[in-house]
């Protein structure tokens, strides 16, 4: 059984009343994992979802030579696999810890019984996954349409949207594993981000970003201006 704090707040519990909430608590299974640590496989049963409540969770797929496409990163607060829970299908993915993590496993048939009993757990389950469905559509729109650093410029708008604090972002990743989720590779990355700093749009120090120019990184995230 779980201690339903992690939980409270979250958005996909909104609106359940105390009795909801302790009846997440009793069928909800908190699991810790190592940095590199397999939490599923592709193919493997969907027997729940999952929720992250500390540390970074990894959701990639390998190709038939062994490369890895990173489709998402996510962090406290944010679920995954909740397409296996209501498919009743395996796991279309892998899902990885990246550093040290916390998750809350929630069992497929239990959880399917709390959602009978309260529909509106299951509309609030929808707009996340639809909210997951519009990401996923920016993401193929990204790596189909736009170059490599229009990519980069998106993402780094979107983790100072998120995270950032000023303009400055601390990259909540390794530069490789950014690389694999914007579809490139590091040495790609690497010179993206001295044409960036030599054209005073960002600086980058290690895994710290701050932004120079917000303009300019908003045309080259549109498309509307290249690096030279």
């Amino acid at each position: 059984m779980l201690n339903i704090d992690p939980l409270a707040n979250n958005s996909l519990f909104r609106g359940l009343n105390e009795n909801d909430h302790n009846e997440l608590s009793r069928i909800s299974v908190s699991q810790e994992y190592s940095r590199g640590q397999t939490i599923f496989l592709e193919g493997q049963d969907g027997a729940g979802f999952y929720l992250v409540t500390s540390g970074l969770v990894k959701i990639y797929k390998l190709s038939l030579d062994g490369k890895e496409q990173i489709l998402h990163i996510l962090g406290p607060g944010e679920p995954f696999a909740e397409v296996a829970l209501f498919a009743g299908s395996t796991y279309p993915a892998n899902a990885m810890a990246i550093e040290k993590s916390s998750v809350v496993f929630f069992p497929r048939k239990a959880f399917s019984d709390l959602i009978s009993k309260r529909p509106s757990l299951a509309l609030n389950m929808l707009a996340t996954l639809s909210l997951r469905l519009r990401q996923f559509a920016n993401m193929v729109e990204a790596l189909s349409l736009k170059e490599v650093p229009g990519r980069l410029a998106a993402y780094i708008l979107l983790e100072n949207e998120e995270r950032g604090k000023n303009g400055d972002i601390k990259l909540p990743i390794a530069k490789s594993q950014l690389a694999s989720l914007l579809g490139t590779i590091p040495e790609t990355l690497s010179r993206i981000l001295a044409k960036m700093t030599k054209q005073g749009i960002v600086t980058a120090t290690g895994s710290s970003i701050s932004i120079l120019d917000m303009e300019k990184l908003q045309e080259l995230a549109d498309g509307e201006t290249r690096l030279s």
